[in-house]
């Protein structure tokens, strides 16, 4: 009975090592397929774009407290003049200038300064949960490709097993050893089977393609990842960490206290204004004021000027500042709900992953049991079949049930992994600054925030956009092949 000798045990065991036999010098690791999501990722790029523009609030707000300066000039032809002016003249320049400073505002601009510098502060912390969130993409497209390929691996070997059944069968049948029965399981088992395989075939290919979206290139020989540090004791220690670290609570947090300055902005409009200003203004007739040329015995250019404090009191605005600053208050009442909100998703989302690694660490143990008892099964229905106390029916279960472990044991090991990441990024703990990045890698969105903070020159502006992320338009159709598997 050799022809139903166990030849994937071993080759399961290697595939279950998360498909690695082989690292050649192109084989790609976690923290490279990480930080080529850092550089190239359009969804991260888009977000620091985004950054950068809330980084502007803030020298606009700062803006409307700054001193303005304009000036304005007119050339006027006088085309047809009254019949009783006789000094009026042909043509004319006219210009002025205006200068103006603000002194007291009601509060408006000084809130809204503080207003555009908490929102500045939200957003980086949203930039650093949006790293968190690409980072948990990559991590389970990269977990994905390497359970796929065991499961490919894995069945490509339980149909080769099976063809051998077969094949033996067949052969025993000829000899009168088994019935046309036993030749139709074994037949229909390697049909499934092979149907097993297109499947996982198919799953490999759209979990490598997934895989180019989120990296940016193609995956090559995924090696293990390292272990995870960090993760917690208890739901309890998790929580905790995460209610101080969680870049999206810290957002929801900063959104809040920004909402609280909007009120603050919407009820100045009922306050004075106060502005100094100075004006200055020019005029020249060229020549042509009092008729004739030269404009004799008249002075054909003056020069004004004033200076002087403005104050402007609002006495009746239809409601309109009592209407703002209700609405700037149903506004940060949202605002402070959804604070609550996304508190408790992080808390729902922390007790969640802490389960879910938890669990997937018991399934792996379990798992790895029902794989060596379902070898040892499979080694003892074969050996019963030849003193005919089992049928090739047995054999036939007994396979699958191996590969149904093995399958299993591979999938645990992706959930654990996932978990655990997920784990970390919900507490806070999975941002670039965390990863062992290179640090002149490292993206700084407070380096821009500080270059444009106080910025007053109005024709300071950057270079036209460019996209900074990696095009995969020209990446190749990825397939299910994988590595070839040493067979003991």
């Amino acid at each position: 009975m050799t022809g139903f000798r166990v030849r994937g045990f071993a080759t399961g065991v290697a595939l279950l090592a998360m498909a690695a036999a082989t690292a050649p010098a192109s084989a790609d690791d976690l923290q490279g397929a990480l930080a080529a999501a850092y550089a190239t990722n359009p969804d991260l790029a888009a977000a620091r774009a985004s950054q950068r523009a809330t980084d502007e609030g803030v020298p606009i707000a700062r803006a409307a407290g700054l001193p303005s300066l304009s000036g304005t000039a007119t050339y006027t032809e006088y085309v047809k003049k009254s019949a009783n002016s006789f000094i009026a003249p042909d043509r004319g320049i006219d210009a002025n200038g205006t200068l103006s400073v603000p002194i007291y505002a009601g509060g408006a601009v000084k809130n809204s300064v503080l207003a555009a510098k908490t929102r500045v502060e939200a957003g980086q912390a949203g930039l650093r949960g949006t790293e968190a969130g690409v980072f948990s993409q990559v991590v389970a497209a990269y977990m994905d490709v390497i359970r796929d390929a065991a499961t490919v691996g894995l069945n490509q070997n339980n149909v080769q097993v099976l063809e051998v059944n077969l094949k033996a069968t067949s052969d025993r049948f000829e000899i009168g050893d088994v019935t046309r029965t036993d030749v139709a399981q074994s037949n229909s088992r390697l049909a499934l089977a092979r149907a097993d395989l297109r499947s996982a075939e198919a799953a490999l290919v759209a979990s490598r393609e997934r895989y180019v979206q989120v990296v940016g290139k193609a995956p090559a020989d995924l090696q293990p990842p390292p272990p995870l540090a960090g993760l917690p004791a208890s739901p309890e220690e998790a929580v905790q960490v995460a209610l101080d670290s969680n870049p999206d609570l810290l957002a929801a947090r900063q959104r809040s206290k920004a909402a609280g300055f909007d009120v603050k902005v919407a009820g100045a409009g009922r306050m004075p204004k106060l502005s100094l200003f100075t004006t200055g203004d020019y005029s020249d007739y060229l020549g042509s004021l009092g008729g004739g040329a030269g404009g004799t015995g008249f002075t054909q250019m003056q020069t004004t000027a004033q200076a002087g404090i403005r104050a402007t009191i609002p006495l009746f605005q239809g409601g309109l500042p009592a209407a703002q600053q209700r609405q700037a208050q149903a506004t940060a009442s949202a605002a402070l709900e959804q604070e609550i909100s996304a508190e408790r998703q992080v808390i729902a989302s922390v007790r969640s992953a802490y389960t879910s690694w938890r669990a997937a660490n018991d399934v792996i143990a379990l798992n790895q049991t029902a794989v060596d008892a379902a070898a040892l099964s499979l080694e003892g229905v074969r050996a019963e079949n030849t003193v005919g106390n089992r049928t090739i029916l047995n054999i036939l279960d007994a396979e699958q049930e191996l590969l149904r472990a093995q399958v299993g044991l591979v999938a645990a090991r992706r959930n654990a992994y996932v978990a655990a990441f997920n784990l970390i990024a919900a507490m806070g703990k999975a941002q670039a600054a965390d990863l062992g990045f290179d640090s002149a890698t490292l993206y700084d969105p407070d380096a821009n925030y500080q270059r444009v903070r106080s910025r007053m020159w109005d024709w300071s502006f950057d270079p036209t956009p460019s996209a900074k992320s990696t095009r995969t338009v020209d990446s190749p159709t990825q397939t299910a092949t994988i590595p070839a598997q040493s067979v003991p």
